[in-house]
């Protein structure tokens, strides 16, 4: 059954869509069954994945609005591998009509749970904002990824989302968890970045993930292509810290499914 993990942070330009895109592609290369969820209206998870946001037959606005089934708006990443919904600027107005809905923050959630049996991972790419679209993400989700920059003002930010992780679990998904912090466009000569990424350790503990994304040209230059760095190029250092993160995630989640019969024994 899948593991549904929400990718998101408030402050914008942090490399949610980046770690969505790119760690959906790893999971893949490593034989992982994976859904990726654009739920922000800009469409750049879409895009990013070499689909066409402008000529979607189906795409987060039907799923939110009209509880589309996943296998009816799903199309394929062929060169990563992954399944896509896909968003663009209809997302927008389903956000304004989701207002009037009775039970619109499990809009989402009621759509997955006839997928999770199709796959071993579901990344949900949230807009850098908290809105309906993203509250839908969380609800859905068992878990949170963080990614973040190691620097003053993303500390401001990421107190402001533990917030509101904080009153998600505490009114409508009680089983929220944060899934882990991940630190991008790392550069490990900067000592600001040294000594933040110091006190996320100190506060966060295990749930910082080992791995770090470094700035790296080429996972720039990827979603300009349509595909994940991995394709775009294996040998780059922001390929292979991707890769390194999937398996950290793997190990992770098998971590967590012996923990229930470690339990019983």
């Amino acid at each position: 059954m899948a593991r549904i993990i929400a990718v998101t942070n408030q402050k914008g330009g942090v490399g949610k869509t980046t770690t969505s895109v790119n760690l959906a592609a790893s999971l893949v290369a490593t034989k992982r069954k994976v859904l990726l969820i654009d739920c922000d209206p800009q469409g750049n998870a879409t895009m990013g994945s070499g689909i066409d946001k402008h000529d979607l037959d189906g795409s987060m606005f039907d799923v939110l609005i009209d509880q589309s089934p996943v296998s009816q708006v799903r199309v394929k990443a062929y060169q990563g591998g992954y399944d896509v919904i896909g968003s663009n600027g209809d997302l927008t107005a389903a956000e304004v009509r989701l207002v009037t809905m009775i039970g619109r923050e499990f809009r989402l959630k009621q759509v997955l749970e006839a997928a999770k049996e199709q796959y071993d991972f579901i990344f949900i790419d949230c807009p850098p904002s908290l809105n309906m679209l993203t509250v839908n993400a969380m609800v859905a989700s068992d878990s949170v990824l963080i990614p973040m920059q190691c620097e003053y003002y993303a500390l401001e930010g990421l107190s402001a989302l533990l917030d509101t992780i904080n009153q998600i679990q505490q009114t409508v998904n009680p089983k929220l968890e944060i899934e882990g912090v991940l630190r991008t466009m790392y550069d490990p000569r900067n000592r600001l970045a040294l000594e933040v990424s110091s006190q996320l350790t100190s506060h966060f503990g295990e749930k910082v993930y080992r791995n770090v994304i470094p700035r790296n040209v080429r996972l720039a230059e990827a979603p300009s292509h349509g595909i994940p760095v991995l394709l775009y190029d294996k040998a780059s250092r922001g390929a292979k810290s991707y890769l390194a993160l999937a398996g950290e995630m793997i190990s992770r989640a098998e971590e967590l499914n012996k923990q229930p019969e470690e339990a019983v024994l």
